[in-house]
């Protein structure tokens, strides 16, 4: 009896995640049996960050650094950042549905499954079109990295390490917070959207070219800055803008816990505000 309970913990976990993982699946099949519906979708979501991309270049092609860095550095940022805002979008955007939910009355079905809340939410849908806009920020990535001439010790493996799980962690933290917020805007997400999408345009962004508000807003309160542009300023050795100095870019995983802080209060708060579809 005694060897058994070790093993008791792993299984109980295994079975409680069985129905998410279901859920996951059935989405996923879903959208594979249309062929050429899910072709087109992944199709349109290349396009879009395609163009995104293309945008940055426009804008370096005209002038030869802007906010400090070039187009080769700024290729580092945007794939750090674009990438990370892809995956996040896949595995937690549908939490943009929540005020259709709400409208709609049917977020009360939740409430009467045994599981979380929020992680009904989070695992109630999967877009695998966004896997196509994943891939223009990865690819990006990998460019920016071919062409800048980064000295790859351990330290800087680590850095762009804790960078890409930290940026990942900060846009899914915004996604709740969003919906969060959901509870009391309940159709807002036009609101919150500009600080979710917003926030990973200015996150594709040099900093050092926000005003000292927009500084404020999504390099602290929304740190935006360290998804992607702080930590590259410490990864080659780049000196900061103000309020920003260089080393700021260890710090991305205190900026994620902070961010998952806010989502969490914000989530916390909506759900206990919520009083269901019949009052």
């Amino acid at each position: 009896m005694a060897d058994a309970l070790p093993h008791a913990g792993p299984a109980g976990v295994g079975d409680r995640l069985r129905p998410y993982r279901a859920v996951l699946a059935s989405r996923a099949r879903s959208q594979r049996s249309y062929r050429a519906n899910f072709a087109t979708d992944l199709l349109s979501s290349l396009l879009v960050g395609i163009i995104e991309l293309a945008e940055v270049w426009v804008i370096f092609h005209n002038v030869v650094s802007l906010g400090g860095l070039q187009f080769p550095q700024m290729l580092l940022v945007f794939g750090i950042a674009d990438l990370c805002f892809s995956l996040a979008d896949l595995s937690f955007g549908h939490c943009d549905n929540l005020p259709t939910y709400l409208r709609a009355g049917t977020l009360d079905v939740f409430y009467l499954r045994p599981q979380p809340l929020l992680l009904q939410l989070i695992t109630s849908d999967i877009s695998l079109r966004r896997l196509a806009r994943a891939c223009v920020g990865l690819t990006a990535l990998v460019a920016g990295i071919a062409i800048n001439d980064i000295d790859w010790t351990a330290g800087h493996v680590a850095l762009l390490a804790l960078a890409l799980v930290s940026a990942y962690a900060t846009f899914c933290a915004m996604f709740v917070w969003a919906a969060g917020c959901q509870f009391f805007l309940v159709d807002g997400a036009e609101a919150t959207n500009a600080f979710v999408y917003g926030g990973r345009y200015a996150a594709t962004q040099p900093a050092s070219v926000w005003s000292k508000p927009l500084k404020v807003l999504f390099g602290f309160v929304f740190p935006m800055a360290f998804t992607g542009f702080l930590p590259v300023v410490t990864l080659l050795g780049l000196p900061g803008p103000e309020w920003m100095p260089g080393w700021l870019g260890w710090c991305a995983p205190l900026a994620a816990v902070w961010t998952w802080l806010i989502a969490l209060l914000a989530w916390r708060a909506g759900v206990r505000h919520y009083r269901g579809a019949g009052g």
